[in-house]
């Protein structure tokens, strides 16, 4: 009876989840604009907690100690954003030394083209005109577009907080709310997921900004070393840019080597910045994250890749920093629920027993398939021996 239901069945609801998953995305996809706040707000509120929490033990109140932890977190990114600007305005007073220097660069490159191309400078000049008319067309669309959403953004600047307001303020009642919606499951086990999703975003938020802390002040030590200036701000966005998982060091290195090729007088200045931070990049993939982030958060590097490029596809900018902590929470949803926990297990990180030289001989005994085979191998023998005798 059993073994029919699970032909039967098993296939069926399978289809049935991943129609259902795609459906979501689908839904996702379509009501981004809504749903991307909400999606902040909650990381954001989760993140804060602890720190309302805080301000709860001293009595403060839940809706004040709420409100003071958004007030933090907004003074936190308001001096992040000033800090950004502030510096980029004081660099851009270099302007006029990176265009004197530049400008021989692309002198030498015309004559490079002429001499190996018989392309003449005339030619050159007019195609870099028309491809930048191109650009500026383009350029003068994507402004249009950018000016044609500052009110989404101012909006979402405002809807952001504010959702992250009231999501530490009803906390226990939306708490109450996942209790009445699982209420056929064991409220032991809905109250364990929910406190491990917590623990989860907090523990990868908490692990992210103490990584970018140490890339910060090893970007800055190298580019100090090589003695380039604002060397305190090159290295802090570069970690900054970590919220793009993979590719943020990558992008981060590209603006200090164009300074420091601008500035200085030897190009390998600017050789030395990319090598530098390429170093600091190989250091953080393979020693500093697994080892602050990855004992906190366990997804395997394959699945994180194919999580960062499916969110970039889906919501951009937004899908690659929310990438990481959703597939986190996904996978903690997953292991609670026995019908899904075999997604939860191809989330998470191989164990040592998956990655010996001997490891398939170990996976086949483990489940039974070994000794399986050899008891019909012996089963064939005995019949064949059989055969023979009556023969």
């Amino acid at each position: 009876m059993e073994k029919s239901r699970i032909k039967v069945s098993s296939p069926v609801e399978l289809a049935a989840r991943l129609i259902s998953f795609v459906l979501i995305i689908a839904i996702l996809y379509i009501s981004q604009s809504l749903v991307l706040p909400i999606l902040f707000a909650a990381l954001i509120a989760i993140s804060l907690y602890p720190l309302t929490r805080l301000f709860e033990r001293l009595r403060l109140g839940k809706a004040i100690s709420a409100m003071l932890a958004v007030l933090v977190a907004i003074s936190v990114f308001i001096g992040i954003l000033w800090f950004i600007v502030h510096q980029s305005i004081i660099i851009g007073q270099d302007a006029s030394a990176i265009t004197q220097k530049i400008s021989p660069v692309l002198e030498e490159g015309q004559n490079w083209i002429d001499k190996n191309f018989l392309i003449e400078k005339n030619e050159v000049i007019d195609k870099i005109k028309e491809y930048s008319s191109t650009m500026i067309e383009s350029a003068g669309g994507i402004i249009t577009g950018t000016f044609g959403s500052i009110g989404s953004l101012l909006a979402n600047f405002i809807l952001v907080p504010l959702y992250s307001f009231f999501m530490l303020y009803y906390r226990d009642f939306f708490r109450e709310f996942f209790f009445k919606v699982f209420k056929s499951s064991p409220q032991n086990k809905v109250n364990e997921v929910l406190n491990k999703t917590y623990e989860v975003i907090q523990n990868y938020f908490v692990g992210l900004i103490t990584v970018m802390g140490i890339i910060a002040v090893l970007n800055t030590v190298g580019l100090l070393l090589m003695g380039i200036d604002y060397a305190w701000f090159f290295g802090s966005l570069a970690s900054l840019l970590m919220l793009l998982p993979y590719i943020g060091i990558t992008i981060g290195s590209l603006l200090p080597a164009i300074f420091a090729f601008a500035v200085k007088d030897n190009a390998w200045y600017s050789v030395g910045v990319i090598v530098w931070f390429q170093i600091v990049q190989f250091l953080e993939g393979n020693i500093i994250t697994p080892n602050i982030v990855g004992s906190k958060v366990s997804i395997n590097p394959l699945i994180a890749i194919i999580a960062i490029l499916v969110g970039g596809m889906l919501f951009g900018l937004a899908g690659l920093i929310l990438a990481i902590p959703l597939t986190a929470t996904l996978k903690v949803i997953f292991d609670a629920i026995p019908s899904t926990e075999a997604f939860g297990f191809l989330i998470g990180e191989p164990k040592n027993e998956h990655l010996k030289y001997n490891s398939t001989q170990v996976l086949l005994k483990k489940w039974g398939i070994i000794k399986k085979v050899k008891e019909q191998e012996i089963s064939i023998e005995q019949h064949v021996e059989a055969n023979k005798e009556e023969s």
